[in-house]
């Protein structure tokens, strides 16, 4: 079977502040509006605390109206906010329970070729069971799967799952296999908690029981830590060692209860030798796909952007019992860009700008004889 993973960017839709010319464009609003989100989250709102929510508002856009450019307030029921005729934003709900409604972030479709060039990699890679990252939701996972891949010559997939996580900018991991490996058993981790209201996962760490045409089950956890782009460093790097250290517990868990095929995988958003991730790659007996013998990188040591070596932070870990079944793997980078001058590697010829890359990460892939 060839197991692979792919952090796709989304398919059809993105957040608009995601979607901009570069990170550094959208990094602010995307660190407003996760302030914003924890603020209105309280269940006491302080007076610094309505102070910084105004203030927050005014600089997502939305002194005058619910709708900004990037964000939209929706007010169903209860008294949030004024807008006085002086101008400004005056925040007159006292906690979370004197209102109902929520923040949202404003999406966009992606770019057309973009688009199109995801699924030819969706497509080249022949992946028989494929993870996802950043992935809107199941339908809408299933439409690509049907629509897309299946108009470029493509196989779809027989089968597509999807488990809800905790991103509200819709960037959730999900499944693709094929008719021959149904996916049974499946486990959500969205409320593992850390402490009394910290929720652990960014995302989510979703099990996956995969079943081979031989018989065999295979064990698939999927998972995308926090990013290292929004928030102080120190956070970031705590949270995604904590997200680490779950998933190695839980990895343990089902070692403790017998399994022995287990493939965890994904966008951890760290290098194998950060100290985030030591509980999970130095705390456990998982192998890294980038180090067995047979693994061909394609000249890069990275997965993402530039393909750099501190920019190798997508994984397939093994376990021991999977890792000795593996006959091949690599790193498919043809739907990334290449760089405008100096061309790093082979991508399509409908790779013509930046703009219309499948995403800034590659796919990598692993063989494995079970």
């Amino acid at each position: 079977m060839r197991l692979a993973s792919y952090n796709v960017e989304n398919l059809f839709d993105r957040a608009r502040a995601m979607n901009l010319k570069s990170a550094a464009e959208g990094k602010p609003i995307l660190e407003r509006f996760a302030e914003l989100s924890g603020l209105l989250a309280q269940p006491s709102y302080s007076a610094a605390a309505k102070k910084r929510m105004a203030k927050l508002l005014m600089e997502l856009g939305l002194e005058k109206s619910d709708t900004g450019d990037f964000v939209i307030l929706r007010r169903n029921r209860g008294s949030l906010l004024r807008r006085p005729r002086s101008g400004g934003v005056e925040i007159i709900a006292d906690g979370r329970a004197d209102w109902v409604g929520s923040l949202e972030l404003i999406d966009e479709p992606i770019d057309e070729q973009a688009m199109r060039n995801t699924a030819r990699v969706m497509r080249d890679v022949e992946a028989d069971v494929l993870g996802v990252v950043e992935v809107e939701s199941r339908p809408v996972l299933r439409d690509f799967n049907n629509d897309v891949i299946s108009a470029l010559g493509g196989e779809a997939y027989r089968h597509a799952m999807v488990i809800d996580g905790n991103d509200t900018r819709g960037i959730d991991v999900g499944l693709l296999t094929r008719r021959e490996f149904p996916i049974g058993l499946l486990r959500s981790h969205v409320d593992d908690m850390m402490g009394e209201r910290e929720l652990i996962f960014s995302r989510d760490c979703a099990e996956y029981e995969v079943t081979t045409p031989a018989g065999a089950r295979i064990l698939l956890m999927l998972n995308h830590f926090k990013s290292k782009g929004y928030g102080s460093q120190q956070s970031s790097n705590d949270r995604r060692r904590n997200q680490a250290q779950r998933v190695a517990d839980i990895y343990d868990e089902r070692v403790a209860m017998g399994i022995k095929n287990i493939a965890v995988l994904g966008d951890f958003n760290d290098t194998p030798d950060s100290a985030p991730l030591s509980p999970l790659i130095q705390g456990t007996d998982l192998k890294d796909i980038f180090l067995h013998p047979t693994f061909d990188d394609g000249g890069y040591p990275g997965t993402y952007g530039n393909c750099s070596a501190e920019n190798k932070i997508d994984f397939i870990l093994l376990s021991p019992a999977l890792f000795d079944k593996v006959t091949g793997g690599g790193v498919f980078r043809k739907g990334m860009w290449p760089g405008a001058r100096a061309r790093r590697w082979e991508a399509y010829p409908e790779v013509a700008r930046k703009v219309d890359a499948a995403s800034d990460h590659a796919a990598i892939w692993a063989d494995i004889n079970i």
